[in-house]
């Protein structure tokens, strides 16, 4: 086998590799495929040009796979999969003037177990002992964590 088709197996090994990694998520054939491909080069190199080139095959694969990957994500392509955003968002908190433990209200839809419920005006998620809570259901707050309301359903 020549030079060329080792160089060729490289190539299509790294191809199939940016495909793995840029279009097709997860493991699949392709990325498979490249891995062999790539493996198949270095073998080559070993059987038919002896140890000299088959460590200066194993190099150039094991430099060229990682400069390729980190230079197509760097690229205008690749930075268009990759998130650039930081996410600014937060968890509100519970105003604890509003509610307080012991507060009254309604359920306005089913908690099963986590639903919205109006307490002293104020709509807010809250989260119930364990037991499904039917619409419009007389509740009681029993205990409000960082942002979280546990409530029960009030026994008439």
């Amino acid at each position: 086998m020549s030079i060329l088709a080792i160089i060729l197996l490289i190539l299509l090994g790294l191809v199939l590799l940016l495909i793995e990694f840029a279009v097709i998520p997860g493991v699949t054939i392709a990325g498979i495929g490249g891995f062999l491909l790539l493996g198949g080069a270095v073998y080559v190199a070993f059987a038919e040009y002896g140890t000299l080139a088959g460590f200066i095959t194993l190099a150039a694969v094991l430099i060229l796979a990682p400069t390729m990957i980190f230079y197509f994500f760097k690229s205008r392509t690749g930075k268009k999969m990759i998130l650039q955003k930081n996410i600014d968002g937060k968890v509100d908190l519970i105003n604890k003037e509003k509610i307080v433990v012991g507060d009254t209200g309604k359920s306005i839809g089913r908690l099963a177990p986590t639903g919205k419920v109006k307490i002293n005006g104020e709509t807010v998620e809250a989260q119930s002992t364990g037991s499904f809570i039917d619409h419009n259901t007389e509740i009681r707050v029993l205990k409000i964590e960082y942002n979280k309301i546990i409530v029960e359903p009030i026994k008439k």
